[in-house]
């Protein structure tokens, strides 16, 4: 009778326990996904790698997959899955031939997804979080204006043009009752051990050089790594998230100035911001063939998450100073 009650016992605690399955969670965001998860009660956190000897936590259970495309299969991976986290996706290439760049973003974000969110209702997967990106709204808002979720989408180059088109078919899939989908775009993410764009500005901030950024008045939205993993977590099982698309943000927009400022506090570091106009930096970029640089450094790009906050409840856990504080110390630590 004794090893009937325990039986029952361990059976109800694994019919209430959550499978989540990761998609790039050896990368900057999906491996935050996965650290998360791991600590959320009753949760099971699945990995699919190209290499198993990833390091990920202990708990963590490890499939096998070469790839993400139109033909990958996902069977042993999603068996037992209610909720499928995709962040992997094939990412900015630069000097790209257009048409060719398009049809390989369309193989991996758009065919590749598509078939993992077919396999997964095939498993029975009941929810489908979908981590797009701010691309798919435009490049960029006119000062004082914002993006907001529900605008008419203006991708303009490959990357968001694919996660757009991924979006749509994935909303067409959820139209059908087969799954949930949650769209989620994050504007530019940082946090610790954040790379690209936004690690090199750190490095030219280190270097002490003068740099001509002292009077760019843009403003511009930004999001630390550990609201777009809390954003996520909420809607793994919040009810009003089905079938959504949101925007997350810090809920604080700065200029590019106020934020190298920010970051040469919070690297200790003595480097003069140059008030350059910025039409002379314009016109610089445009000379050297960087126009998509200055648009990113000089441009403004606002999202409003106000649908964010409204239907899930939801506000950011860290403040736009604490994050930056964060990133700038782990990236300090990182260079002893």
């Amino acid at each position: 009778m004794i090893d009937y009650f325990i039986a029952i016992y361990f059976l109800n605690r694994f019919e209430m326990s959550k499978k989540i399955l990761v998609t790039g969670a050896t990368g900057f965001l999906g491996g935050a996904f996965v650290k998360r998860f791991c600590t959320l009660p009753e949760t099971l956190v699945l990995a699919p790698l190209r290499n198993l000897n990833s390091k990920l936590p202990d708990s963590v259970e490890k499939t096998h997959i070469s790839n993400i495309d139109q033909s990958t299969e996902w069977t042993q991976s999603l068996t037992g899955v209610s909720v499928v986290v995709h962040s992997a996706a094939r990412v900015h290439v630069m000097h790209e031939d257009p048409v060719q760049s398009l049809e390989k973003f369309r193989a991996i974000n758009v065919e590749g997804t598509l078939n993992l969110a077919r396999q997964a209702i095939q498993a029975g997967v009941k929810r489908f979080i979908f981590i797009s990106s701010i691309k798919v709204n435009g490049e960029a808002t006119l000062p004082g204006s914002a993006f907001s979720a529900d605008d008419l989408p203006q991708p303009s180059d490959p990357y968001g043009i694919s996660k757009f088109e991924a979006e749509q078919q994935l909303i067409q899939l959820a139209s059908t009752g087969a799954i949930e989908v949650v769209i989620i775009r994050p504007v530019l993410i940082y946090g610790a051990g954040v790379g690209a764009n936004f690690q090199q500005m750190m490095r030219w901030l280190v270097k002490g050089f003068p740099l001509p950024f002292g009077a760019v008045d843009n403003l511009r939205s930004l999001v630390s790594l550990d609201n777009v993993v809390d954003l996520v977590t909420t809607c793994i099982d919040h009810p009003q998230a089905a079938n959504q698309v949101f925007l997350v943000s810090d809920d604080e927009d700065v200029s590019t100035t106020e934020l190298m400022q920010r970051l040469i506090t919070f690297l200790g570091v003595k480097t003069w911001l140059v008030p350059i106009p910025v039409g002379v930096l314009v016109s610089l970029a445009g000379l050297l063939g960087r126009r998509a640089t200055a648009q990113r450094l000089l441009g403004s790009l606002q999202v409003d998450i106000k649908k964010t906050k409204l239907v899930l409840g939801w506000r950011p856990s860290v403040s736009l100073e604490e994050g930056l504080k964060s990133t700038a110390q782990h990236f300090l630590e990182a260079r002893k």
